[in-house]
């Protein structure tokens, strides 16, 4: 009786564990933006606490919405993350090798990074011959840092960081 009611609780744990697994990898994701903004609070608006490049892998703490605040791996940084910024997908990108097997396209990366690689932005060129660009170089060249951003946000009284 004692060896079943342990082979029970032995079995009972085991798919405790297994069940707990595919809930614990949703828990860690990749940014798929060029540079992903943690911000204080769950808000576009939100003070900037730090910044993470493409394809860092960040751990998953809390949700609120469509916010995800999230560490680093590294636990360097703590932030909140737009879902957007996000994917379950792990990017590993690894420069110099050649005759490895790519699981995306380098188009597929450009995209993910949210920016185009001058073949997909000359092939769509190429394809929308009548569009006019001018405004969209203009924008690509601004710049505004986040000081710049909290003085707008003071001065216009707006209230950032409220989710």
């Amino acid at each position: 009786m004692i060896r079943y009611v342990s082979m029970f609780i032995g079995l009972a744990l085991l798919s405790g564990m297994c069940f707990s697994a595919p809930a614990e990898a949703q828990k860690t994701m990749t940014i798929q933006v060029r540079e992903a903004q943690l911000r204080a609070t769950p808000s576009h608006l939100g003070r900037i606490t730090a910044k993470a490049p493409y394809g860092t892998r960040v751990h998953v703490m809390e949700e609120r919405g469509d916010w995800k605040r999230v560490s680093t791996e590294a636990g360097k940084s703590l932030g909140w993350l737009h879902a957007t910024a996000l994917t379950t997908k792990r990017i590993a990108l690894k420069t110099g090798q050649t005759g490895t097997a790519a699981s995306v396209s380098r188009d597929e990366i450009a995209l993910a990074g949210k920016g185009f690689s001058e073949e997909v932005e000359a092939e769509y060129r190429k394809a929308n011959r009548r569009l006019d660009y001018t405004w969209i170089d203009r924008m690509e060249a601004q710049s505004v840092t986040s000081e710049q951003i909290q003085r707008f946000i003071a001065s216009g009284n707006l209230q950032g960081g409220q989710p």
